[in-house]
């Protein structure tokens, strides 16, 4: 069985589309395994590729005739061309001391239109506008503004040379996140899904899912969270199981919102299930220097609880509208894995084994698409060439959005770099938070909804990460910082920097001290010293996992454009499907999506991140309890319906479990949950169906 939106994706719209798609996914693979080009050329010919697909994929007009067609090519030739003739004069640049010809002049130009065009057509007007005001800021109105942003500017020859030869800029850093990583993921999951793989998903989800409570909403969070270590996109999730899952849903007897705000909800968690974790999990391990394999091993249990919330939405509104098991569902979960397992289990553990061994992911994602052709002629789905082609020119296909943005956001990442936006804009959040961590997440939350209204997440974590991830960095060692002087554990060679930075408390410095005067010798530091405190007190470990905690918030936060009105792909996606209004759907996913902001907190006051395993699994267990008392709470519903003062208590058991404090006020909290909850069973079996709808 293959669904709609892979048929579609598996018949290319012209033979000249099939051998692009085809020809850049070999140029891609070589890149990758065999060739020892510079990151200059790899980056703009993966640029220049994608520009000639992305034209055909994203035409001016639909139904154009052959004058616009014509405008189309021409613009992915002068895209491409202009990229690859640029980087050919590098030399040539450097030689004359960096000095551009009119050639140069005219093809910079011409490139920079062509990127703000091909922006325009795969993701709209806001990215090509942020583009703008970046470049204009640095060498125009920069200059003429007051405050901290004011900027002396640069030359119109500089600022071209940085926007195409920069670390950070068109074919920088983020580029070859694009032409490596997020490419060679996104073909292998073009190999699953044309082996077959996405049928077994579904089937596996259908049999496991199938015979619960809500069963049918349950199979639509099994298989997004399965679908996404495939595709890692929220949208592709939402259009490849939301076909299947949404009629499920709707005939099992949820309401059709429903069903469609639980499978765009499901699938936002896509992009937030290891081992691919989208592109975002990429860039994450390039800005921060932590290994690939670190951010996904510390993934797995959030994502759990992601979508474990989904799943308690789903099976109280199960048991508000009376839906049960599905009747129909007679194959056992062995069964399905006899069938059709070996296409999906056997490149995924090769890939997770190559990950855990050390091997680059390039080379990972590499020979796990081996493994699925060599695993697909075990089962009905055989690939051969036929199959191998189409799903080379799929995953170019899927790329194409990705990579016209990731390049072009580079433009805005290197104005940032250069300008120093990023420091400032961190200064900011911490002035406007007071010191305050959680008043700056709900910053960067705001940010990210406002962001996300134009970006697609990937380019929305990218900005807000290099705007925003700094300052929450800082805020989260300063915690731990606390912590280390309100219990005295400060090191000798520490001492002496506070002499410098706070001297009227020198005495009290090594002692045990209340958290109170420890969180007001912190603020005390002058900022241009705090970073060398926390170096000089902390360890490695804790600084390397407070910045991953940094940006793991970031990335998190950065998914709720998916789910958030008024601009949410998923849920739209999900309600074209459902046949449902957006806006309603969009508010009903924003709803079950409640894990996206709460799991955050948990990165930022206790130590998720970065604990130990005993420490992880512990918060672990407390936080899955306080996410159900949550959403109980929150829909007034468990077994039965909730009356006021068990809804209020039941909050409290959510805040008791979900607070950073003792373990004592844990179990308290599961205690109040246990009570709740059986009292409310009590209820529901002794009321009649009529009255507990009522």
């Amino acid at each position: 069985m293959t669904t709609a939106s892979e048929s579609e994706n598996f018949k290319p719209d012209s033979l000249t589309l099939l051998v692009l798609g085809v020809a850049v996914s070999v140029l891609h693979i070589w890149f990758n395994v065999f060739s020892v080009l510079s990151s200059l050329w790899q980056n703009s010919l993966h640029f220049a590729g994608f520009a000639l697909i992305a034209v055909l994929v994203y035409p001016l007009r639909k139904e154009g005739g052959v004058l616009l067609r014509s405008l189309d090519v021409l613009l992915g030739v002068l895209a491409a061309g202009s990229a690859i003739f640029l980087i050919a004069r590098e030399d040539a640049i450097y030689a004359r001391g960096v000095h551009l010809v009119s050639s140069e002049w005219i093809a910079g130009g011409v490139l920079i239109l062509c990127v703000l065009e091909l922006t325009r057509r795969v993701a709209g007007w806001f990215i090509p506008f942020l583009i703008v005001a970046a470049l204009t800021y640095v060498g125009w109105w920069g200059k003429m503004i007051g405050g901290v942003f004011k900027f002396a500017g640069l030359s119109m020859e500089t600022i071209l040379f940085r926007s195409i030869y920069g670390d950070d800029a068109l074919f920088g850093t983020i580029a070859s996140i694009s032409s490596t990583y997020v490419f060679m993921f996104l073909l292998f999951g073009a190999f699953l899904l044309r082996s077959g793989a996405g049928e077994f998903v579904i089937d596996l989800a259908r049999a496991v899912a199938g015979r619960m409570v809500g069963g049918p909403g349950l199979v639509a969070v099994m298989a997004s969270g399965l679908m996404g270590t495939i595709s890692g996109s929220a949208v592709a999730n939402t259009a490849s199981t939301g076909v299947i899952t949404i009629p499920l849903m709707k005939r099992a007897g949820f309401p059709a919102k429903f069903a469609a705000g639980t499978e765009a909800a499901a699938s936002t968690g896509g992009q937030l299930m290891p081992p691919i974790m989208g592109a975002g999990a990429f860039v994450m391990a390039t800005y921060t220097q932590i290994s690939y394999n670190t951010i996904v091993l510390v993934s797995i249990l959030p994502a759990v609880l992601y979508f474990a919330t989904v799943a308690f939405f789903v099976r109280i509104e199960a048991k508000r509208h009376f839906v049960h098991a599905m009747d129909d569902e007679k194959v056992s979960a062995i069964e399905v894995v006899k069938k059709g397992g070996v296409v999906f289990l056997v490149p995924i553990g090769v890939l997770i084994a190559l990950l855990i061994y050390g091997f680059t992911p390039t080379y990972a994602a590499g020979i796990s698409i081996l493994a699925v052709i060599v695993s697909s002629w075990f089962s009905p789905n055989k690939m051969g060439v036929k199959e191998v082609i189409e799903a080379m020119a799929l995953g170019a296909k899927n790329m194409v959005m990705t990579a016209v943005l990731l390049c072009a956001v580079g433009l805005i990442v290197n104005v940032i770099a250069t300008a120093g936006v990023g420091n400032t804009f961190s200064l900011m959040i911490n002035e406007w938070a007071g010191n305050s961590l959680v008043i700056a997440i709900l910053l960067v939350a705001l940010a990210s909804l406002v962001l996300g209204m134009g970006l697609p997440v990937t380019a929305a974590y990218i900005v807000l990460g290099t705007l925003s991830a700094p300052a929450l960095h800082a805020l989260i060692a300063d915690g731990y910082l606390v912590s280390a002087l309100a219990n005295g554990q400060i090191p000798e060679t520490a001492k002496a920097l506070f002499m410098i930075a706070s001297p009227e408390h020198l005495a009290e410095i090594g002692n045990p001290m209340t958290r109170e005067l420890a969180r007001s010798i912190v603020d005390a530091i002058p900022i241009d010293m705090a970073s060398m405190v926390r170096e000089a007190v902390l360890s490695e470990h804790t600084l390397t996992y407070a910045l991953l905690a940094a940006h793991l918030i970031v990335f998190w936060l950065s998914q709720d454009s998916n789910v958030t009105p008024p601009v949410a792909l998923a849920a739209f996606t999900g309600a074209a499907i459902a046949g449902t209004k957006p806006m309603v759907t969009g508010f009903q996913a924003w709803k079950l999506a409640k894990g996206l902001y709460i799991v955050p907190l948990l990165f930022a006051y206790t130590p998720f991140i970065g604990g130990s395993l005993v420490s992880d699994l512990t918060i672990f267990f407390f936080a899955l309890f306080g996410l159900y008392a949550f959403a109980a709470a929150l829909e007034g519903f468990m077994e039965a319906k909730l009356n006021i003062l068990f809804r209020l208590l039941t909050l409290v058991a959510a805040a008791a479990l979900l607070w950073p404090a003792p373990v004592v006020v844990h179990i308290a909290g599961i205690g109040l949950l246990a009570v709740i909850f059986f009292l409310n069973w009590k209820a529901s079996r002794s009321a009649s169906p009529v009255a507990a709808a009522a």
